[in-house]
């Protein structure tokens, strides 16, 4: 349950930081407002936006990574635990055990052995008799 509010909190925190920077002005946009190009004031005052805007990306930055730490820290613990709490399928995963040596003595049995039930009897196919050879003609003289 607490790894679940943490990770809504990580999201929350990296869209605000998202947001935050991109409503910040950049180095570029100072220059432009000293020669009365925009409007250099509007929503926080002349000197405002820089102090309110980086304070707050400040704020969640550090909230940020104080939860990513919790969450690492999370992380490794419950994989701790994991270890020792064994289910179904790690014990599906573990290899069969080995089976007993098998020795070359017979076993003692009270049935006898049984021979493999002959099968019957069959006359073999007789071969074709070769074809007689043609003798040679003779030669024209």
């Amino acid at each position: 349950m607490l790894r679940l509010i943490l990770t809504c909190v990580q999201v929350f925190a990296s869209f605000v930081i998202v947001g935050l920077v991109l409503l910040q002005r950049g180095k570029g946009a100072e220059a432009g407002a000293g020669f009365g190009a925009g409007a250099s004031g509007t929503v926080f005052g002349a000197r405002g936006a820089t102090t309110a805007l980086s304070r707050a990306t400040a704020v969640f930055a550090a909230i940020f990574m104080l939860n990513s730490l919790a969450l690492a820290y999370l992380g490794t613990s419950s994989s701790k635990q994991q270890e020792a709490q064994k289910t179904i399928l790690d014990e599906a995963a573990m290899p069969p055990p080995k089976p007993a040596p098998v020795t070359n003595s017979p076993a003692p049995s009270s049935v006898p052995a049984t021979p493999p039930p002959a099968q019957p009897a069959q006359s073999p196919a007789p071969t074709p008799a070769p074809a007689p050879v043609p003798a040679p003609a003779p030669a024209p003289k």
